[in-house]
């Protein structure tokens, strides 16, 4: 529906503000015009494969975005184990990791080559938006997205086939995902989080908007699980160590869909 991706996009932008609504509403109206492509997916590589090179190629993007500043600071180090831990590596694959993310901080690393290279070979758009998701998470844990790595991270997702306005999306979901892990943490979840800022949340969690039916409602949450399936990722290539990344995501999806359906009495 060519509506779809303003109404989504205005949501999405909301959550940065007037104007940030605006900006959504525009990145919405191209989404519109390639959300049937983006749901067509390529055949996968051999997924074995691809799982070893999407690990290396995840770990050793994030040191070239960590140094696309000039520099990498504690910060970004400590954000980068951080991800490491979420992702539950075995010690040998935090190994691994560090010296693939060493790797992707010399300067003969081309991030540019290396991004397309692992999009031929996957071949799947789910996940290269993982990957980018992935890319995402540690940024923004690092710098909070400092304009380099937003920068070099708008063309990684370009490069990775990824839209402006999913990688929008995907931002917005990590950083509804930090609030609700601050709340947590805090404990004091709703106060820190009000019902109606968690409804709001759920709304941009399904893509939907307020106005949307119960039934576009049931509708979005299935398309959303089916799109985020650990299983499905992981058949099709995604490293099982990731698998942490898909499941999270899907808990936020089911907890999205409940919020919504005790809020309008769905069954």
């Amino acid at each position: 529906m060519q509506w779809k991706g303003k109404v989504i996009g205005g949501v999405i932008g909301a959550f940065f503000g007037p104007i940030g609504a605006l900006v959504g509403a525009v990145l919405g109206h191209q989404y519109d015009f390639q959300v049937e492509k983006d749901e067509e997916e390529a055949p996968a590589g051999d997924p074995g494969i691809v799982s070893a090179v999407f690990f290396r190629t995840a770990f050793a993007v994030m040191g070239s975005v960590a140094k696309s500043d000039g520099r990498v600071s504690e910060g970004e180090i400590a954000a980068a184990r951080t991800v490491m831990q979420q992702l539950r590596l075995s010690p040998e694959q935090v190994q691994a990791a560090i010296r693939f993310f060493t790797e992707g901080k010399q300067p003969e690393f081309d991030v540019q080559r290396t991004v397309r290279e692992m999009r031929g070979l996957c071949g799947r758009h789910d996940l290269m938006r993982m990957f980018v998701e992935i890319q995402l998470r540690a940024a923004v844990l690092g710098n909070n997205l400092e304009l380099p790595q937003r920068r070099l991270l708008q063309q990684i997702a370009r490069w990775a086939g990824v839209s402006a306005f999913e990688l929008a999306h995907l931002e917005v979901l990590i950083r509804i995902q930090q609030g609700q892990a601050g709340a947590s943490a805090s404990g004091s979840r709703t106060g820190s989080r009000t019902s109606a800022t968690a409804l709001s949340d759920a709304y941009r969690v399904l893509e939907i908007s307020v106005s949307a039916t119960d039934a576009e409602v049931t509708k979005a949450y299935r398309r959303q699980m089916s799109r985020h399936h650990p299983d499905k990722l992981v058949a099709n290539g995604l490293p099982e160590s990731m698998m942490e990344v898909a499941k999270e995501r899907t808990q936020q999806i089911r907890e999205a869909y409940e919020t919504i359906c005790a809020r309008r009495g769905m069954r």
